[in-house]
């Protein structure tokens, strides 16, 4: 279509020379020309940074379906880290050289897509300064499981990949070592002792079990030496930040100047600490509202945690694994019969259980990237600690209710169905780069929107599900403020998960721990209220409910930028109102 608009538009051009001057016409033709010269330098600009920064960070191009970079870690050396600083900050230059005039609606759009997303990396690398202070940083990279549980290649060319991953761990580790610096912070060490250390077992165990059908007698000699050697380099990593807990620090905190950066440079929110706090507040206490409502009638003279724990008494029958499986197939029909939001392709969505370096969170996905064909997403759900008592662990496992809604969350139309959208946008760039506000934001939107869309209406303990997955987001959003602006402490915290977030002792001490090292679990209810927001303000002039499904589509179909950058888009340049 754009070629033949540029016909017109030249053939409008000849037209109007027989009356003008001549050198109007040069220069209309010299200047339409430029333009289309720009757009075209813009898409192979976008494509060559998408190149640049899979080269530079190779495990995350393998996870989004790459399969050229398998077995590559990035360059952790102080050397590495600094080029990679020093890179962003030079991408972010020539994106912002491309000036509005050069570009069309869309390419404006991905321009200030493609620089929030250099703002963000420069913050978790710069600012934060991570790679120096939280092992948490390279956790994700150094996770195998791509290579393990996603079946994009047969065993035999799998294991080739994996044992080269495998020989880049010990050198990879002894460059963490080197860039942490002494003293760390306490819940910094533990986290990286569960997720690096805890991938010792991982390779020992499930890594040999998964690769033994190989027949190959030297792809399985290679494999075994080079897992080997991780594993142990994994134990000895392991020990060293074991070594360092008797002189570590409680100084996780950001700070509230570093803090509020982290709003704007990840999230392009910019807001007042205190005003941030006081929308936090008022969505705890509309949610804790609702359950009182609720209880007043499920469970009347008790208080809100008795009531609480009777709803979650109700277990889903069957395992975990088999109860999340029948919830998706139900939730995956609910969406279609009510026309909520369109699901596109025939992928699938499965559950497993997670394995135990992961489980320091009750539930996730893995999704296939965009570069995959075909391939199922996995649904994990996490055990309880075998450590814990009997009576911690049964409180841990969620009631029927609280696990329907984590299923919604990761599922239907959560999760999955939101990346099945963003694996189809238009921009490559929007299916490559999912922000953590817009993705989790989602996600828990749509817990209670399912709800208001009439699943599980009439049914106060499913109700009180989701209310209770609110309330653990809501207690997020005020700890990630107290632990990281207010001095909080995790056990200040964990006391706010239980009395006012009414979770049982495990999930309230998994959830404050993992505020120390993951400021930014804000995300699940600051981006739900900004969907929200944008919904009801979409909508009103649109049908009101009536054009839920057709915001739902257009929302999801921009891939995954920092939800105001959405917001612009679908209100216009000139919308004032609020973000919340």
């Amino acid at each position: 279509m754009r070629s033949k608009l540029l016909v017109l538009y030249l053939a409008a051009v000849v037209f109007i020379s027989a009356c003008e001057p001549q050198p109007s016409n040069v220069n209309q033709t010299a200047n339409s020309n430029a333009n289309v010269a720009a757009n075209a330098k813009w898409d192979a600009y976008v494509e060559q940074f998408i190149t640049d920064y899979f080269t530079a960070n190779p495990h995350f191009a393998v996870y989004q379906g790459r399969h050229e970079f398998d077995g590559k870690l990035p360059d952790w050396s102080p050397g590495g880290i600094g080029n990679e600083i020093e890179r962003l900050k030079s991408e972010r230059g020539k994106a912002a050289a491309f000036g509005d005039p050069d570009l069309d609606e869309r390419q404006r759009f991905e321009r200030d897509y493609l620089i929030a997303q250099i703002d963000k990396d420069l913050f978790w690398r710069e600012t934060a300064d991570q790679p120096h202070t939280n092992p948490y940083f390279y956790s994700d990279a150094l996770d195998p499981d791509v290579y393990v549980s996603r079946e994009y290649a047969p065993l035999e060319t799998r294991i080739k990949s994996y044992t080269a991953y495998a020989r880049s761990v010990p050198p990879a580790l002894e460059q963490i070592k080197g860039n942490l610096k002494l003293p760390m912070a306490l819940n910094h060490i533990k986290i990286g002792r569960q997720t690096i250390g805890g991938l010792a077992s991982f390779f020992e165990k499930d890594v040999v079990r998964v690769f033994a059908p190989v027949r190959d007698e030297q792809a399985q000699k290679e494999f075994k030496e080079a897992n080997a050697a991780a594993a142990r380099s994994v134990r000895g990593f392991d020990a060293w930040l074991g070594q360092q807990e008797a002189g570590a620090t409680n100084n996780f905190a950001l700070g509230p100047e570093r803090f509020r950066m982290m709003l704007k440079q990840t999230e392009a929110v910019d807001i007042d600490l205190g005003e941030l706090e006081r929308i936090a507040r008022a969505d705890l206490d509309r949610n804790l509202a609702a359950v009182k409502t609720e209880c007043d009638k499920y469970a009347p003279g008790k208080t809100l945690v008795e009531c609480n724990n009777k709803a979650n008494a109700r277990k889903a029958p069957g395992t975990l694994v088999d109860a999340a499986t029948r919830q998706l197939a139900e939730l995956r029909k609910f969406v279609q019969e009510r026309d909520i939001v369109s699901v596109p392709g025939t992928e699938e969505c499965k559950v497993a259980l997670a394995p135990p370096y992961k489980a320091w969170n009750f539930a996730y996905i893995n999704i296939p990237g965009p570069y995959e064909k075909g391939l199922p997403s996995v649904y994990y759900v996490s055990p309880p600690d075998p450590s814990w008592s009997k009576a911690k662990q049964d409180a841990y496992l969620p009631g029927e209710g609280s696990l329907l809604f984590t299923s919604v969350h990761e599922g239907y139309p959560g999760h999955f169905l939101n990346f099945l959208h963003s694996n189809r946008s238009k921009s490559k760039f929007g299916q490559v780069f999912v922000g953590y506000a817009y993705a989790e934001g989602w996600a828990h939107y749509t817990e209670e929107m399912m709800y208001d869309a009439g699943l599980g209406a009439g049914d106060a303990e499913l109700h009180l599900g989701q209310l209770q997955e609110a309330l653990l987001r809501n207690v997020r959003f005020l700890s990630a403020i107290g632990l990281h602006t207010k001095g909080m402490t995790v056990e200040e915290s964990k006391k706010l998960f239980i009395e006012q977030g009414l979770q049982d002792e495990g999930n309230a001490e998994q959830q404050a721990n993992r505020g120390t090292f993951d400021p930014a679990y804000l995300n699940y209810t600051m981006g739900k209220l900004m969907i929200r927001k944008l919904r009801d303000d979409w909508t009103a002039s649109r049908g009101g409910r009536g054009a839920w499904k057709q915001f739902h589509d257009q929302f999801l179909s921009y891939g995954g930028p920092p939800i105001p950058l959405v917001r612009k888009a679908m209100m216009g340049p000139e919308d004032k109102v609020p973000l919340f």
